[in-house]
């Protein structure tokens, strides 16, 4: 069954928590967006992490450089997943590796921007990446003639796990999960909603529905 992932692209912990509070029954993964962490710094993952032990935290680091360094504060701070960049040199992502393993967490790469990101989540799945996002940003996404089925495309293409992220709703979900997606981000769609809780609880009923 795909995991949904609710990405909080807030700036502050106290909304956040509040947003994670609304949708938590919905979610597998609460993801912090990478705003949010640096507005608020590591606390914010910490703050989330004893609110909701029982869900996945996930880091956006996006980290390019340090990879063992931050991922490692990521970690100690409760999260149990954190992000590194595709386009990072591979001694980043494998030091990223390296601090999951101490912690036994997980790392994921997050191929926001690079150009060709199928080839790119293949080659880091062999460094011990949990899974690949194939990642369309916000910037990507407000482009002219942006369609979430480039992702769709690719994610039945990969034959590695992976994430989409870049305007999933709840009109497109149920491709995104039957391409293979192992898990499906949904952000505007979810704090951007009048009703936030029932956005989730209906991208959740979808994904449940696809599968079936």
């Amino acid at each position: 069954m795909a995991k949904l992932q609710v990405a909080i692209d807030l700036l502050t912990t106290e909304d956040a928590l509040a947003l994670a509070a609304k949708v938590a029954p919905y979610v597998d993964i609460i993801e912090l967006g990478t705003p949010l962490i640096k507005n608020m710094g590591v606390s914010v993952i910490r703050a989330m992490k004893d609110a909701h032990p029982d869900k996945i935290v996930f880091a956006d680091l996006k980290t390019a450089d340090a990879g063992e360094l931050e991922a490692d504060l990521a970690f100690k701070a409760g999260a149990d997943l954190v992000t590194v960049m595709g386009a990072a040199g591979n001694a980043t992502i494998a030091g990223a590796v390296k601090a999951a393993k101490a912690h036994g967490k997980g790392v994921v790469v997050d191929t926001i921007g690079y150009p060709d990101r199928v080839q790119r989540a293949r080659e880091v799945i062999e460094l011990g990446a949990e899974f690949v996002e194939l990642h369309a940003g916000l910037d990507e996404q407000w482009t002219p003639g942006y369609s979430i089925q480039v992702l769709i495309n690719e994610t039945e293409k990969v034959g590695v796990p992976v994430s989409v992220a870049g305007g999933v709703n709840i009109s497109n979900i149920a491709a995104v999960v039957k391409a293979g997606a192992q898990v499906v981000v949904a952000g505007a769609a979810i704090y951007g909603a009048a009703d936030q809780a029932a956005a989730a609880q209906a991208l959740r009923a979808a994904i449940d529905a696809a599968k079936n």
